[in-house]
């Protein structure tokens, strides 16, 4: 009797399971993206002078056309663990909404939230830390009277409790310095920012009356239009057309590497209609053969294309499942699938660059490349001396992968920088893996004011992990889509300061 109803809890347990995956379809995740995108697109006209950024990675999906991105995390602005991190300054956020009045910043979150932490925290977090070393560097410099007129109080949402309020503003001068320290362009923000920065919370349960919008030019604020794109509903909702029906995810762009079967949001953007209009049944396949032709089209123009692996679940359903699908989340790109929509980043005047190996074959003033990717390329240089490739993977899935090869690509550089040539380094996304190396390059061969001094500097000093934050703030000034995980920047510092074993014991209390 016991074994019979184990039995029936664990059917109705798969069956739960079963339902929520049905439900969770990737058509109902498209279809429930495409149905925020219309409310993003909606209150982005509502101020069509402000540029629309995307927080990475779910706010990408949200928009066809994002002016630019940012990356402020959740984790930031976790209850009772609330941060500011040098690591994601976010600079040209700043910069931008200071030259345009303003900006939209768009993200989504699951049911239960109206925002995520990002937004509730984070941001104002950000925007009250920035504003203090502002105003700090104002009254160094004698512009008394516009410092008494700018807003240094943190600004947070209603639903922030009280408690919490306190202990965020109790870090919020410690916060300041750290910013300061960090080697930030302040002088930059300070001359560009004619008014404070503050947050503004805009969901699909906000009022807005259109007849009483204001300019953003009659505030006497910098406006950070923080828009989250999903319904916070509790209850799932039921969409039907004239055709389908559907089932409404909120924040379906939220863990794409779980749904997206390697459709990236610039190709669901070349292919929306198409995908919206084919339907529940026949989406997944027309999505399979929309990332299929675009990996065959890639691999023609001898760019990096991996192919994508299907593992089918184990059957616990009543019916047929549909299976799942791994593939390599880095070949998600942060625009479209086109290689020559991929930009490269060089690093102020050092003749070192940063991108993806999407776009090194076609790179122009280019006169070596240092290929971190998996997959070789095929380039057109000078000399074959020109080109290396070094295979590295990420922290991941090999501990020691950067580290091993940081020396070779450190010779590499230095012969080809010390001759004046224009140095390339890329790998797979243009976030991770190439800006560690070129972390390691500008610490290693460059002094702080970003000139080459073939190591004196670096021979010259010992190297901490401040000096390393700096550099890495120098970094994103250039390279705003930098993420590099702690896991390769901890390899980077093991490389400088020179040791194997000091790597093995810090990674050993890691994991």
């Amino acid at each position: 009797m016991e074994a019979e109803e184990e039995g029936a809890n664990l059917s109705i347990y798969k069956a739960a399971r079963c339902i929520k995956r049905r439900d969770n379809s990737l058509y109902n995740a498209l279809r429930s993206i495409y149905q925020d995108s219309i409310f993003v697109s909606e209150i982005s006209l509502l101020w069509p002078q402000l540029p629309l950024l995307a927080n990475l990675r779910c706010g990408l999906w949200y928009s066809r056309a994002f002016h630019s991105t940012c990356y402020f995390k959740s984790t930031d602005g976790h209850t009772n663990n609330c941060s500011f991190s040098t690591a994601r300054l976010n600079l040209h956020v700043a910069q931008l909404a200071g030259e345009k009045g303003g900006c939209f910043i768009v993200d989504s979150t699951r049911k239960g939230k109206r925002f995520p932490d990002s937004m509730s925290k984070t941001i104002p977090i950000w925007t009250c830390v920035f504003n203090r070393a502002i105003r700090d560097f104002r009254d160094s410099n004698g512009s008394h009277e516009s410092v008494c007129q700018w807003d240094c109080s943190l600004h947070l949402p209603l639903w922030v409790s009280q408690t919490e309020r306190a202990s965020i503003e109790k870090r919020l001068e410690e916060w300041t310095l750290l910013l300061k320290a960090s080697g930030a362009d302040i002088a930059s923000l300070a001359a560009c920012l004619r008014k404070p920065l503050r947050p503004l919370w805009i969901s699909q349960k906000t009022v807005i009356w259109l007849n009483e919008v204001p300019h953003h030019e009659s505030w006497d604020f910098t406006p950070i239009i923080l828009v989250s794109a999903s319904s916070s509903v509790g209850v799932s909702q039921h969409g039907t057309t004239s055709e389908f029906s559907w089932n409404y995810i909120p924040g379906a762009g939220d863990d794409e590497e779980s749904w997206a079967r390697g459709l990236s949001p610039g190709l669901f953007w070349k292919h929306v209609y198409d995908l919206i209009n084919s339907g529940p049944d026949v989406c997944n396949q027309k999505v399979a053969d929309i990332v299929e032709k675009n990996r065959v089209n890639r691999a023609y123009r001898g760019e990096s294309a991996p192919q994508i692996t299907v593992k089918p679940l184990k059957s616990v359903s009543l019916t047929q499942e549909e299976p799942s699908v791994t593939y390599d989340a880095s070949i998600v790109k942060t625009d479209t699938e086109s290689s020559e929509d991929f930009g490269l980043s060089w690093l102020g005047s050092t003749n070192l660059a940063v991108g993806t190996s999407q776009i090194a074959a076609d790179a122009a003033n280019v006169d070596c490349i240092l290929n971190c990717d998996q997959e070789s390329i095929s380039v057109c240089l000078p000399s074959a001396e020109s080109y290396l490739h070094l295979p590295m993977m990420t922290s991941k899935f090999d501990r020691f992968s950067l580290l091993t090869n940081l020396q070779k690509a450190m010779n590499f550089a230095k012969f080809n920088l010390s001759q004046g040539k224009r140095l390339l380094v890329c790998c797979n996304n243009g976030e991770d893996i190439s800006v560690c190396v070129c972390l390691a390059i500008l610490l290693s061969l460059f002094d702080e004011k970003g000139t080459f001094d073939d190591g004196k500097s670096f021979n010259a000093t010992h190297i901490t992990k401040w000096d390393m934050r700096r550099r890495l703030v120098y970094l994103c000034k250039f390279a705003t889509d930098a993420r590099p995980s702690r896991g390769n920047l901890r390899q980077v510092f093991n490389f400088l300061v020179g040791g194997k074993c000091v790597h093995d014991l810090d990674m050993g209390r890691e994991e």
